[in-house]
């Protein structure tokens, strides 16, 4: 499908937060590069739901965020498909503990592989044609690249290189292509991770906001129809937290 729509890349589309910038983005006229890696059924399940909207406005990618050479093939294949490329959106992230002293080399690849690798050789193949059309990349990192978080040290350091790496790569691609953040609070609820087991634990967790509230998706989503418009932002993180990066 080659038409004058612009046209957005998200990694890790298929569900939670990507799916939600997915369906901002077609909702502003955008054709979508939909990247998933295991989440097939969700994936298929989005681009069908959209597609029956506007045919043809949503492909399908899969790829391992380990296989560089797919990885790097991905921008050629996007070209093909829409003719062109607008937005990248590296979203695609892995979440887990690795306690200090059970850490694996296995943990190490899969989460440096899933924050920070992906997006950085993702970027560097898509240069060209972002170059192009003038476009622009956002990074989804997390309050914890500043704010450590115990029992997950490989999860932050990976977050807080992937902010570093929107740094490096506004300067790099500075200035034909503008490289920005957004670095989420809490705006989804996961009882196992969160270790909400009561009311209790919920009102805890609100206390270190200073917006007293849980945030959402489309919070997300809305930073990042800011940050595409914002022709004179390049290099900047936006912190989508409530306020809680001040506590």
């Amino acid at each position: 499908m080659k038409d004058n729509a612009k046209v957005a890349f998200v990694t890790g589309g298929a569900k939670r937060i990507g799916a939600v910038l997915i369906r901002t983005l077609h909702q502003q006229g955008y054709c979508i590069g939909l990247h998933y890696r295991h989440s097939h059924t969700e994936a298929q399940a989005l681009a069908t739901e959209l597609n029956v909207i506007r045919p043809h406005s949503v492909q399908l990618f899969k790829a391992d965020a380990a296989d560089i050479n797919t990885l790097k093939a991905i921008p050629a294949h996007i070209e093909q498909v829409f003719g062109r490329l607008d937005v990248l959106i590296n979203n695609a992230s892995s979440f887990y503990p690795t306690p200090m002293g059970s850490v694996s080399v296995m943990d190490w690849n899969a989460l440096v592989d899933s924050n920070v690798k992906m997006a950085f050789f993702l970027s560097q193949a898509s240069a060209p044609l972002l170059h192009r059309y003038h476009g622009t990349i956002i990074n989804i990192t997390d309050i914890h690249a500043t704010h450590v978080l115990k029992n997950y040290p490989i999860y932050t350091l990976a977050k807080a290189a992937l902010k570093a790496l929107t740094e490096s790569l506004a300067l790099e691609f500075s200035p034909t292509i503008r490289v920005n953040a957004i670095a989420p609070g809490w705006v989804l609820v996961n009882p196992e991770l969160d270790h909400i087991a009561s009311e209790k634990d919920y009102q805890r967790r609100l206390s270190k906001i200073p917006l007293k509230r849980i945030g959402s998706p489309e919070a997300i989503a809305n930073a990042m129809l800011y940050l595409i418009n914002a022709d004179y932002v390049t290099g900047h993180t936006l912190q989508i937290d409530g306020g809680r990066h001040l506590t």
